[in-house]
């Protein structure tokens, strides 16, 4: 096989000598002939196709282009006549294909043509074959003579009765898909004017200048931009004034600060360019010149970039520093009371002294004990607070007359909150108002908490910590050294059985909550033999027993799950027969007692809770209680307004000065603002 391989090699390597002179010849043909023989076609053809009888034409020999004049020249004294007569026989039937007359006539048309009938088939008609087209058209289209279009290039088009069907049917084709469009066009109107309504009906109203249903459309993202740019030039600005103090450049020193003074004074305390006033772009610009300036005397990159670096580290540190001094502040912002608040407690106060005994006691205490109604515990030292628990509560139930507040104040606000309840009494609903001092079972030799109290490590962790040297300094764990949690009646709902012995269940509600809904639903919840029943707060990661525990400690660490889920003080459903009878009140002051060092929680009453009902808590419907309206302004509206229960827990308080304004009105609409006590103490919404 090797060896016929070669031989047959061999031949052609010989024979290709003698037939290798064919491609050169085919080559020559196509590259030089075929475009000469092109352009004479071209030229014979429009000298002698062109019939005067039958069209007027302006053009003749003398108006071809010069291209094909020299062309002619050159391929006449090459060619015979007989080729060229041949040439020009050949183009009769192809008429005058110039790239010209391609781009000013109907090819492009055909083009269309064939595109249309692929969309249509694509939309809605199946596969046509062409001849079967042309079938159908010579059918329906009437026989007419072929008319004559007189193009630029001054050449004949025929327009035969196939062509003339097609351009009907294009028409046709191009109105229908018009129309399509239009109807289209009016669709996606309509979906955007329902979509901006639905938009609209989001739009929080109460932020000026946010009206508009389009406003996130038509915003300026940019609209700080030229704040952003001066404050740049600033910043460059103090690193090369620094720079030109540390080579001697007093004048140019002298330059930037006096620039520098003048940026500081135009941008002032604007966040966006609509409070720049009218001068900002004459300082940019300036400010731009003197940067450029000194840029080119003692621009230095390493030098820039320490510069740079040391400034970022120093506003580092400032950050840190002013995010401990808000933390404080806001800690400290959350412990006060306002004066409307203060001055209202202090009116009641007078007031009720002022009554006769006769005139101090509410009416209906026979409910007091009676279990067949519906009984709520709130401890408060905040008589605006208690009043909106109680109006939202009445206002919202199917049967007042079935419901029993058990109000505990401590001793400087019990007048206060009494004058107030007699004053606006809650309807047909009984409330009755104590105060803790009065309950004499709750002593230090009782109740570890009141026992710790005593201790001087105690005192000093409380009370050092309101008097820090610095602020920063101060904001340290605040949040678990606030005073309410020296407070009994923090501590009291840990004593309900004792409190109210002759109860079966009862509803404990804090005072930062707002009712919304009928609860006594709850009172028929099946709690499964569990003691409380309250809404869960944990998610993915946080609010587990791990955030509020300290399970280094072995104590916590043998008897608890890191990842149990916590739950919420504020809205919890009490069964107090369950409660005597697993001695929910030992095992609190079983725990109390061991944390008498704080090494097992920081202080509170959740932890302690987490604890003393571990695996006795049922877990609620989470549309009862919705929680963080003190500190979250991401609650979505719908969960809020189907909430039974919605709680300020956070320091955002709605009665404080740093309340959140969004969620201010839902706890608001509850107060009596045409009260005379509430408007002779300015309290205003």
């Amino acid at each position: 096989m090797a060896l016929k391989r070669g031989s047959s090699g061999a031949r052609l390597q010989r024979n290709g000598s003698g037939w290798c002179r064919v491609p050169f010849v085919i080559l020559l043909f196509f590259a030089v002939f075929a475009p000469l023989l092109f352009l004479i076609g071209r030229s014979i053809h429009t000298t002698t196709t062109i019939d005067p009888n039958r069209i007027q034409t302006v053009a003749n020999v003398q108006n071809i282009d010069w291209r094909e004049r020299l062309a002619m020249q050159h391929v006449k004294s090459i060619f015979s006549k007989e080729v060229i007569d041949t040439i020009t026989a050949s183009m009769d039937d192809m008429g005058p294909w110039s790239l010209d007359f391609a781009r000013k006539n109907s090819l492009s048309s055909s083009w269309k043509f064939l595109e249309l009938e692929k969309s249509d088939e694509n939309n809605s008609t199946t596969v046509t074959e062409p001849n079967r087209i042309t079938a159908n058209i010579d059918r329906e289209t009437p026989q007419v003579k072929p008319e004559i279009v007189v193009t630029d290039d001054n050449a004949q088009f025929l327009d035969t009765p196939e062509k003339l069907a097609r351009r009907k049917l294009r028409e046709k084709r191009r109105k229908k898909r018009a129309a399509e469009l239009v109807h289209q066009d009016d669709e996606a109107i309509i979906k955007l004017e329902n979509a901006a309504i639905e938009h609209s009906k989001a739009v929080d109203s109460s932020v000026l200048g946010k009206y508009s249903i389009w406003r996130r459309e038509n915003e300026n993202e940019n609209s700080d931009s030229t704040v952003r740019l001066m404050r740049d030039q600033m910043i460059m600005g103090k690193v090369y004034a620094s720079i030109a103090k540390m080579k001697n450049k007093l004048d140019l020193y002298q330059e930037l600060l006096a620039r520098l003074k003048e940026s500081q004074r135009t941008l002032g305390e604007a966040n966006v360019d609509a409070d720049l006033s009218r001068s900002v772009h004459e300082e940019i610009k300036a400010m731009g010149q003197v940067l450029s300036k000194v840029r080119e005397q003692l621009y230095d990159c390493k030098l820039v970039t320490q510069k740079l670096r040391a400034m970022l580290q120093s506003a580092d540190e400032q950050v840190r520093s002013l995010k401990k001094q808000s933390t404080f502040l806001s800690q400290l912002a959350a412990k006060t009371v306002p004066n409307g608040i203060h001055c209202l407690s202090m009116r009641s106060t007078i007031g009720y002294y002022l009554l006769s005994p006769e005139k101090r006691k509410f009416p209906r205490s026979e409910n007091l004990e009676n279990p067949n109604l519906y009984h709520y515990a709130l401890f408060s030292d905040n008589v605006l607070a208690a009043s909106v628990v109680v109006n939202s509560t009445i206002m919202n139930a199917k049967e007042p007359e079935k419901h029993v507040f058990h109000l505990v104040t401590d001793k400087l606000n019990y007048g206060a909150m009494n004058m107030w309840f007699l004053l606006n009494p809650p309807g047909k609903a009984t409330i009755h108002v104590e105060n803790v001092d009065d309950f004499k079972w709750l002593n230090s030799t009782y109740c570890p908490v009141l026992r710790q109290l005593e201790s001087a490590s105690m005192k000093e962790y409380y009370f050092k910590a309101a008097h820090p040297a610095t602020l920063s300094s101060g904001s340290s764990n605040l949040k678990y050294r606030n005073p309410k949690y020296l407070s009994m009646l923090n501590h009291l709902r840990f004593y309900l059985p004792q409190v109210y012995p002759k109860l079966d269940k009862i509803l404990f509600l804090d005072d930062d909550i707002v009712v919304q809904k009928d609860l006594t639903g709850l009172w028929s919840v099946d709690l499964h033999g569990k003691v409380n029943g309250a809404v869960e707060t944990c998610g993915k990661s946080f609010h587990r027993f791990d955030k509020y525990l300290n399970f280094s400690n072995p104590h916590i660490a043998r008897n608890f799950d890191p990842n149990a889920c916590g739950w919420a003080y504020g809205m919890n459903i009490f069964d107090l027969k369950e409660w005597k009878n697993k001695d929910i009140t030992g095992i609190y002051h079983k725990w109390q007692n061991m944390n008498e060092n704080r090494e097992l929680w920081k202080l509170g009453t959740l932890p302690p809770g987490l604890i003393t009902f571990y695996r006795l808590t049922h877990p609620l419907n989470k549309s009862w209680h919705v929680l963080g309206l003190g500190y979250n302004p991401t609650i979505d509206r719908g969960d809020i307004d189907k909430a039974a229960v919605i709680h300020y827990n956070g320091n955002m308080k709605p009665w404080l000065e740093l309340a959140m304004t969004k969620y201010r009105s839902y706890w608001t609409k509850y107060i009596k603002f045409d009260h005379p006590y509430i408007s002779s103490c300015n309290l205003r919404e």
